[in-house]
């Protein structure tokens, strides 16, 4: 196929396409970047110029773009199998890829459902959880409880469990009624994060503990994104918080579903964010980082108990009434074994710790500069919350679109990011190198000050 020119490419991106969470009048009237290559760190556009990736492919890169071990792995299994299906067939790269799962995550998870997205793996832990509490004598235990600010995907069953009025607000009719629990982040807590921080977590614990006591009888589970709130803002929850939930949880007889979409495979430093606390959930959902960012694929995994609620004869339809057409696809289930085969190779777990040494330092760096509110780490997540004044934490208004104009600025810089609002994003992939990590940071910050000075 001929390589087109860039004009070209952008008339047909701009007649054409239609880009999730952008507001398009916006977009057509811009000379936008189309991506052509990637390497590493980087992206390469369709005029050869080099941006690095400072939000991993959406959150999904872990080793770099186009790793040859993954790349090979992929075309190996081109050659033997594209797809096959999971209904009434199995295949040998989605069994292999389940066994390598449940030795990884939390122990007592072991049983693993494919999907193909971040937001089904939620909406089936939501589901699975409603059918177990149906089929185990707790016809009343219907209701969810989740928490503001939470983010949990985009289809109906996700946004039903989330709770960020931007995203979900309009869909409201559509969506079933929760429980909303207050998130453990306050501005107070920020500035002294050995105490207040701590109480802000025992506070909300307690709004929970009364919440849970009043609704227990009507409760099928609630859920979680563990350690930190992605698209909320890069909230990082107090230490001890996740394990509180648990054993909350516990008392109440309620499923703990955790939302590990975008913390999972590394990225907080641990390759789950429950095992940073030895919390095993009940469900656990993944996607995004499960295959390096190369394909869609994503997995619901739960316990032993809650399967064998689903076991019986045929005619007691106890069955789990749930599938996707590309339900564990084997090139996608070869993407993944390949990267979990590099976690191990590169010792990619330990090359983090120094990564995350300097990313701290770095961002307590960036907590000086004037229109800098607030700045939050877990592993290698990093959040910069941009205000109008920092003594008042006076937002700016929404329609200035700071965020936007920052990483606008970033390009200039040789950087790609994406804001969360007026929150500049620091997400890139786990594979980056110390100095790439520095240049990354080095043009955040010369864009923040280039936009707010």
């Amino acid at each position: 196929m001929a390589e087109l020119d860039t004009e070209t490419l952008r008339k047909y991106d701009s007649d054409y396409l239609w880009h999730p969470f952008t507001q398009m009048s916006e977009w057509e009237a811009a000379d936008n970047i189309v991506i052509t290559r990637g390497e590493g760190s980087y992206l390469i556009d369709s005029e050869g110029n080099r941006y690095l990736d400072g939000v991993a492919a959406m959150w999904t890169n872990v080793h770099g773009h186009c790793r040859p071990e993954i790349n090979e792995a992929i075309k190996e299994q081109v050659d033997r199998l594209e797809h096959s299906t999971l209904l009434g067939l199995s295949n040998d790269r989605a069994a292999l890829l389940a066994k390598r799962l449940v030795d990884i995550v939390p122990p007592g998870l072991c049983k693993v459902f494919y999907s193909d997205n971040g937001s089904t793996a939620v909406e089936i832990g939501v589901k699975m959880a409603f059918q177990y509490q149906q089929q185990t004598g707790h016809r009343e235990k219907t209701k969810f409880i989740c928490f503001d600010n939470a983010y949990h995907g985009d289809t109906v069953g996700a946004m039903s469990v989330g709770g960020i009025d931007i995203y979900h607000e309009v869909y409201s009719p559509l969506l079933f009624p929760t429980i909303k629990a207050p998130s453990p982040y306050c501005y107070r807590c920020t500035l002294s994060p050995e105490g207040e921080c701590e109480r802000c977590g025992m506070l909300c614990l307690r709004e929970l503990e009364r919440l849970m006591q009043l609704h227990a009888h009507e409760l099928a589970g609630l859920v979680i994104e563990p350690c930190l709130q992605g698209a909320g803002g890069m909230i990082v929850q107090p230490a001890g918080f996740l394990r509180g939930v648990r054993e909350l949880c516990d008392r109440f007889d309620v499923l703990m579903i955790a939302d590990e979409v975008a913390v999972g495979f590394g990225r907080t430093g641990a390759m789950f964010a429950c095992g940073k606390e030895g919390v095993t959930p009940d469900i656990m959902a993944l996607s995004k980082g499960i295959s390096a960012g190369y394909l869609p694929l994503a997995a619901t995994l739960t316990t032993r108990r809650i399967y064998d609620a689903f076991l019986g004869s045929y005619g007691e339809l106890k069955t789990f009434f749930h599938g996707h057409t590309f339900t564990g696809n084997p090139i996608a289930c070869a993407a993944a074994l390949a990267s979990l085969d590099l976690f191990e190779k590169d010792r990619l777990l330990e090359s983090l710790v120094p990564k995350i040494a300097y990313l701290k330092e770095r961002l307590h760096r960036l907590s000086d500069l004037p229109h800098v509110g607030d700045v939050r780490q877990e592993g290698m997540i990093g959040g910069i919350e941009l205000v109008l004044d920092r003594e008042s934490r006076k937002p700016y208004p929404w329609e200035e679109r700071v965020g936007v104009r920052v990483c606008l600025e970033a390009r200039r810089h040789g950087l790609f990011l994406r804001p969360l609002g007026n929150v500049i994003v620091v997400f890139p992939p786990l594979s980056i190198s110390l100095g790439e990590l520095g240049l990354l940071m080095d043009g955040i910050e010369a864009s923040i000050c280039a936009v707010t000075a």
